[in-house]
């Protein structure tokens, strides 16, 4: 059943330049930067013509201006691409029966089966047609067997094109491309991969999967499967998930507020790291606190799309400060975010500060490889029941240590 899949992966092209563009036609045919306008900034979207420059997304704003002195240097508005994401969700919502949305700009579509009625290829061809024509966005496509050369195919088919694998051709169409177009290959492996001689897929494919294991571990085994055109992962059902939260009980009723406060920022601090993980940004953080006498008050703020710790934290601080009453044990805490929107990871990088980027990547990725606690704020380390969950999987929370039902 595997080898006879159809998956469609699609992609909108340069989307946040694509979207303003829509809104002023004037930026047609001109090089746009969008992203943190200050120096400190950083990239979070290029048109073509700026990448003609050597400008590329997550580079420093101020040496892409340099670099493309004449380019048009765009803050960018998170809500409006939201809304233009969320047309394109809905024409594929109504046209296909599996999908699921990876990015706020980026689709996975299992057109299985489908061609004993359609043709796989028809109907992708026609629902790209349907979302340019309806939304104005262009978007490109690539179809195969498996994700992995869907993806690397709509990288090949850009800028709004759509290319077709035929079943076997996978390796053949693989091989002649460099490694770093394979999903995964980040800087620091394609530079361990180049140190080795490694530069095309084609060589990776020729080599025996156990020496890929020796030398680059259990990473080696992905990137040789992958560079083979083998993926069996699933498109996995998209679901609109409106809000994320947690809470927590106490066995015995507190008014430690260095307690309070470092299970707060814990609360805080892996609810965003959450978000980062399922590329999500919140606008309203809601903070909630049940007394001994069950006495619950709850109280909420919005703030701009944000799933970076150093804008939420200090909100739900001032929340608690808001609703705390020294003179009442404290029997549950809880915090929420909501107003969810897609695509965290290109809108942090509208962030001005550079600095809390990089180094929000760079805990993230300590906590993808050593687990979520292996990187933590100092204040939330007695919190040791803050769990390892990711909750835009499908799956249900697990129940947290210390918690009463």
């Amino acid at each position: 059943m595997i080898d006879n899949r159809a998956i469609v992966h699609m992609d909108l092209d340069t989307f946040f330049v694509s979207c303003e563009r829509l809104l002023d036609s004037r930026l047609i045919g001109k090089p746009v930067l969008i992203g943190g306008t200050s120096d400190r900034g950083v990239v979070a979207s290029c048109s073509y013509e700026a990448r003609r420059f050597g400008v590329h997304s997550a580079m420093p704003m101020r040496m892409a201006k340099i670099l493309c002195p004449e380019a048009i240097v765009l803050r960018g508005n998170s809500g409006i691409y939201s809304n233009f994401s969320k047309d394109v969700t809905d024409v594929i919502k109504e046209s296909v029966p599996l999908y699921e949305k990876t990015s706020i700009d980026e689709f996975y579509i299992d057109l299985t089966g489908m061609d004993k009625f359609f043709g796989c290829h028809k109907l992708a061809s026609e629902l790209r047609q349907r979302i340019i024509k309806e939304t104005g966005l262009p978007i490109s496509f690539g179809l195969s067997i498996n994700k992995t050369v869907s993806k690397i195919a709509t990288g090949e088919a850009k800028p709004n094109n759509q290319i077709r694998i035929l079943k076997g051709a996978e390796k053949p169409f693989l091989g002649p491309l460099s490694v770093k177009k394979i999903p995964m290959v980040g800087n620091v492996t394609y530079k361990s991969l180049c140190d080795l001689g490694i530069k095309r897929i084609k060589t990776v494919q020729e080599m025996p999967m156990q020496l890929m294991h020796r030398v680059l571990g259990k990473n080696g085994l992905s990137i040789w499967k992958k560079a083979n055109g083998i993926d069996n992962s699933p498109v996995v059902q998209y679901h609109e998930r409106k809000s994320i939260s947690t809470e927590r009980t106490f066995n015995k009723d507190t008014t430690d507020v260095t307690k309070l406060r470092g299970i707060i920022i814990a609360m805080a601090e892996n609810l965003a790291y959450q978000l980062r993980r399922g590329n999500k940004l919140t606008a309203c953080i809601t903070f909630k606190i049940r007394y001994s006498d069950f006495q619950t008050y709850t109280q909420q703020q919005r703030i701009p799309y944000s799933a970076m710790d150093h804008n939420i934290i200090p909100v739900v601080l001032d929340l608690f400060q808001k609703l705390y009453s020294r003179r009442l044990l404290v029997r549950l805490i809880g915090v929420k975010f909501s107003h969810l929107v897609e695509g965290g990871h290109q809108i942090n990088l509208f962030e001005d500060n550079e600095k809390h980027l990089h180094l929000s990547t760079a805990i993230d990725k300590m906590r993808e490889r050593y687990g979520d606690r292996a990187v933590i704020n100092a204040a939330g380390m007695e919190a040791k029941s803050i769990s390892r969950w990711n909750p835009f999987t499908g799956e249900p929370p697990p129940l947290l240590a210390n918690r009463r039902q």
